[in-house]
């Protein structure tokens, strides 16, 4: 299809969900193209790079743009087409000022020029494939599995027998045993534990005092190798702990884990194999995403451990073996996408395994070994996942069949935050009384109460977001900011990515 636009003498984007896949992306396109045509754009670039490639799409010197989501606002010239990869990644919508959804600028665009949109995912979100289903979308599947070879045989292991067997360790017997395997036949191994770190908070056995972050309402996560307890929200650092600052006691203990837990594990259980970690703590150099994965793939290193990182769309020839290590991770979380988020991801990192001509193996560790997501998962059925998934959410009416918008009121005081969370409220349901199907939740402090020292309630709307929902809200929110004479923060999302 780009060939194609370039044939017409028009331009194309196309836009990855990570910035550790533009490499892998670029080169494929250089192999094609040639390095002339294509412009780079992520948020990894100096701004001196940065420039330079803004420059050579505006002098229409790129006619192929690749990058994370920023690169939909790519001064291109004549616009031919945009394609999506992995479209049902959610750091497509941006968390930050500005808020905005690339997908929903693609769409816009795509209207506006008169031009494709192609939106492509082994796992698509369910909502874009409901549009595909009724018409909206176009669907086209692709049936066969890069180079033809055929779908990784998955096991599941129930973590709860593991333990009633005795083992405490972080590999099942079963991953352990596969894992000797491929160290034998000098094949390569991808384990998956979407958690950083090295245990995931830190407590006093003796009174039960937990380390907190003191600007958020949350644990702080120990790192082995600085030796530091960490804030993943808003970046707080302290000294790790020795002695409880509550009742004096030394018996501290490390629960929960992470990534760099895992890595000391392999490497005290495997001491002859080489590994390498991928996770934020690793590649916060520039270029360092690609330097791991160059290194993993020519260096042919053993074991490749990481978070998500490692999940989307790597194409490592000589990875027989994909190890999740907790699958349970994304089901216990405060969110109605729980079960799409969790098959998305195993049946992402299960497509690592065995992409070329030998046989690919997966093993899920959980202790939900009966949860419908992973046992979908398992076969890869997108369909019968989706089926089910469907159902549940026109049941208890959730997106597609509705739209979720959600106030986010936040600030440095707790009563000030609760009042104006009341008076939107009230606000909302006064000016909104007469509207059908438009259900109003109670305002209620956020699952996370407290980040970067600021208080987080929040408002939930459900129901179908049109232009008179809109000038509604917006009102409000101006009578809001009129009237916001205190210092509270209010943010409207519609269809939030994350709920947290």
């Amino acid at each position: 299809m780009i060939k194609k636009t370039l044939e017409k003498d028009k331009s194309a984007i196309m836009l990855v969900p990570e910035i550790s896949l533009t490499p892998q992306m670029v080169d494929r396109f250089i192999a094609r193209f040639g390095q002339d045509k294509i412009a780079v754009l992520h948020s990894k670039l100096s701004v001196g790079e940065r420039y330079d490639q803004w420059r050579r799409i505006q002098k229409n010197e790129a006619k192929i743009i690749i990058g994370a989501r920023s690169a939909i606002f790519a001064p291109v010239k004549n616009l031919g087409l945009i394609i999506i990869d992995e479209e049902h990644d959610s750091s497509y919508k941006s968390e930050m000022p500005p808020r905005y959804n690339a997908k929903e600028i693609s769409k816009y665009l795509a209207k506006l020029n008169n031009i494709p949109l192609v939106l492509g995912s082994a796992t698509p979100d369910i909502t874009t494939f409901y549009k595909a289903n009724n018409g909206e979308i176009k669907l086209l599947k692709l049936t066969k599995r890069a180079n033809n070879s055929s779908l990784p045989c998955v096991d599941i292991v129930d973590l709860r027998q593991e333990l009633a067997n005795g083992n405490k360790t972080m590999l099942s017997i079963k991953l352990y045993q596969e894992i000797q395997t491929n160290l034998k036949q000098r094949r390569q191994t991808i384990l998956f534990l979407n958690r950083r770190g090295f245990a995931t908070f830190v407590m006093c056995r003796n009174c039960g005092y937990t380390v907190k972050c003191k600007n958020c309402n949350i644990t702080l996560t120990y790192h082995l190798n600085q030796n530091r307890l960490k804030c993943h929200y808003c970046g707080y650092e302290q000294e790790n702990l020795k002695i409880c600052p509550e009742c004096g006691s030394d018996k501290i203990k490390y629960f929960g884990t992470g990534t760099q837990k895992l890595e000391a594990q392999i490497n005290k259980i495997f001491p002859n194999a080489t590994t390498i970690r991928m996770d934020v703590d690793t590649v916060s150099k520039k270029n360092s995403h690609e330097e791991i994965l160059n290194k993993f793939r020519k260096e042919n290193i053993d074991i490749l451990i990481g978070t998500q990182m490692v999940v989307k769309g790597h194409h490592f020839p000589n990875v027989t073996l994909v190890g999740v290590i907790a699958a349970d991770g994304s089901l216990n979380i405060d969110d109605y996408r729980a079960n799409e988020r969790t098959f998305q991801i195993l049946t992402q990192v299960a497509g690592r395994a065995g992409r070329e001509n030998l046989e690919g193996k997966v093993v899920i560790q959980t202790y939900n070994p009966d949860n419908f997501s992973i046992e979908c998962a398992k076969e890869q059925n997108y369909d019968i996942f989706y089926d089910t998934e469907i159902n549940l959410r026109k049941q208890l009416k959730y997106p597609p069949f509705c739209d979720i918008i959600l106030f986010g009121i936040s600030g440095e005081d707790e009563k000030q935050v609760e009042n104006t969370s009341n008076k939107i409220y009230n606000e909302i349901k006064g000016a909104t009384h007469q509207i059908k199907d438009l259900y109003i939740y109670n305002p209620r402090p956020a699952p996370i109460d407290k980040i970067k020292n600021k208080y987080r309630w929040r408002v939930i709307l459900k129901g179908n977001v049109d232009n008179n929902i809109i000038n509604t809200l917006n009102n409000i929110l101006q009578k809001m900011y009129k009237d916001n004479s205190n210092k509270v923060r209010i943010i409207v999302d519609i269809n939030p990515t994350n709920m947290i």
